[in-house]
């Protein structure tokens, strides 16, 4: 059974990948193109409380997320952040960083805050069609395993 965090994000219809210990799930408010949320299933609400285990599986998962990302947008940098400030379960906003801006399926994502910290409270809106393509698109290039 999911955990509240990860079914805020969207669980299952936002789901590109799933682990034994994570899931990795395309953020439904798109800050730059391609934003996920890599979240753990367990029940830990600190990174200190995180089983060995799922930090084993993390390198995974991070390796996965970031080939998928570099193939389907062709990111300059990748940031991860653990906020947790309002969605209590251990997980990180993944975002894609971009030096230039990208269009991508007619829509263009400006990297509003490059090369400083992303600013998250800002983000595309998208219809429920392009954000399935942005899904859609990472999907096919996952790594296989």
């Amino acid at each position: 059974m999911p955990n509240e965090t990860i079914r805020k994000f969207g669980y299952p219809e936002t789901l590109l990948a799933e682990y034994e210990h994570w899931v990795v799930l395309l953020r439904p408010k798109q800050v730059t193109a391609g934003s996920m949320i890599l979240a753990c299933k367990e029940e830990a609400a600190a990174l200190g409380e995180v089983s060995g285990e799922a930090w084993s599986e993390l390198a995974r998962a991070t390796r996965d997320l970031e080939e998928a990302a570099r193939a389907a947008f062709a990111y300059d940098r990748i940031n991860y952040l653990a906020l947790m400030m309002v969605d209590p379960h251990v997980h990180f906003h993944v975002l894609p960083r971009y030096a230039a801006e990208r269009e991508i399926d007619g829509v263009v994502f400006h990297d509003a805050a490059w090369p400083k910290p992303p600013d998250i409270t800002a983000s595309v809106e998208l219809a429920p069609a392009a954000l399935l393509g942005l899904a859609e698109r990472l999907r096919a290039h996952w790594p296989r395993s």
